[in-house]
């Protein structure tokens, strides 16, 4: 049951991350990988802030090792397929995105790790780091690196903008699915799993490094003077983190209560952030941030895809501009054809007349 279990998950974690991939146009992402503020911005919060905040919500609260350790897990992993997710469903920046996904994706083949290594090194004695499961961290980022592959590569060579919007509802449905399912999964425990009867630290813990890596990198963001709808998607990359890669270590590293109460940390920060960042993108949507009207009917918001019309529009200006320039040209060689051609009766003229007289 467990392996049919953790199977559906990858299934639906691919094809979440596949829709989201192919909705991307390679001509945005191509802009945006040479948006150095942005990414470098976005891998600061990823790598450094993050991880500092959960090291640091650890040590202030001083949270036991089933705890502290899934905590440093879950802040320490970023490329959460989700964040893809809400920034297509409120038209944040959805190019950027994917490409901070793909590029935190593979750079955590190493941060993630060293990460983890340093933080709980200096949180915990050694021998807690020793039973790490290193092969579901880097299963989980096999997965995501491949589908972001696929789908980057049918969007190049469909190069259809139905083909964009058909892949993102397939992304919009499996990411639906996926919430479904981890919620019924996790909710399938004893008693002493459930959410509502832990200390006050164990919220505290989950809640602040979400509620501070949005506001430190919205920021940030605003401060680097980004475009609006790329603070949004920095902030959401910043928070939005890969549970499922802490939901696998804590069920390797744990057992009994402690597997309990491990367990909570990767659930109830999958439900913070997922409340929190809800309410900052429509925040950001009314705000003005988002590539969609802040006046737009909310189910327009949601439905709709702005960042492949925006790209469709931009083609067709480009198309435009194209024809217009060619047909200035081709005015303005009728035009200098005229001229040519009056100098040369002007010319003319005179020899006539010389030849008559």
């Amino acid at each position: 049951m467990p392996g049919a279990l953790e199977l559906i998950g990858n299934v639906l974690l691919f094809a979440l991350v596949f829709g989201m991939s192919a909705t991307v146009d390679i001509k945005c992402m191509k802009q945006q990988i040479q948006n150095k503020n942005a990414i470098l911005l976005g891998l600061f919060c990823q790598f450094l802030l993050l991880p500092f905040l959960g090291f640091a919500m650890v040590n202030l609260l001083q949270l036991d090792a089933a705890l502290g350790m899934t905590l440093l897990v879950v802040t320490s992993s970023p490329g959460g397929s989700y964040s893809n997710w809400w920034c297509s469903l409120f038209n944040a920046d959805l190019a950027l995105s994917v490409t901070m996904t793909a590029i935190s994706t593979i750079l955590s083949i190493i941060a993630l790790p060293a990460n983890l290594l340093i933080y709980a090194n200096i949180s915990y004695e050694a021998d807690i780091t020793k039973a790490l499961d290193w092969h579901s961290v880097f299963v989980a980022l096999a997965i995501v690196i491949t589908a972001i592959a696929l789908g980057l590569y049918l969007s190049y060579k469909t190069h259809s903008y139905k083909f964009n919007v058909i892949a993102n509802k397939i992304g919009n449905v499996a990411g639906l699915a996926l919430i479904i399912f981890s919620a019924a999964v996790t909710n399938t425990g004893d008693s002493d799993t459930k959410i509502w009867s832990r200390e006050p630290s164990f919220y505290i813990a989950c809640i602040g490094p979400c509620v501070l890596g949005l506001l430190i990198a919205s920021l940030l963001a605003s401060a680097l003077n980004l475009e609006k709808p790329e603070r949004m998607t920095v902030a959401v990359e910043c928070c939005y983190q890969n549970v499922g890669i802490a939901t696998s270590l804590a069920l390797t590293m744990f057992e009994g209560n402690d597997l309990n109460h491990a367990m909570g940390i990767p659930f109830f920060y999958g439900i913070c952030e997922a409340a929190l960042v809800g309410s900052y993108c429509i925040a950001c949507w009314k705000a003005g941030w988002s590539k969609a009207p802040a006046d737009a009917p909310i189910w327009d918001v949601v439905f709709r895809t702005y960042e492949v019309l925006e790209a469709e529009k931009q083609e067709v200006c480009e198309v435009e501009i194209s024809v217009s320039s060619g047909s200035e040209d081709s005015l303005r060689d009728r035009q200098e054809g005229a001229v040519f051609h009056k100098f040369f009766e002007m010319e003319d003229s005179p020899m006539s007349l010389r030849s008559s007289a």
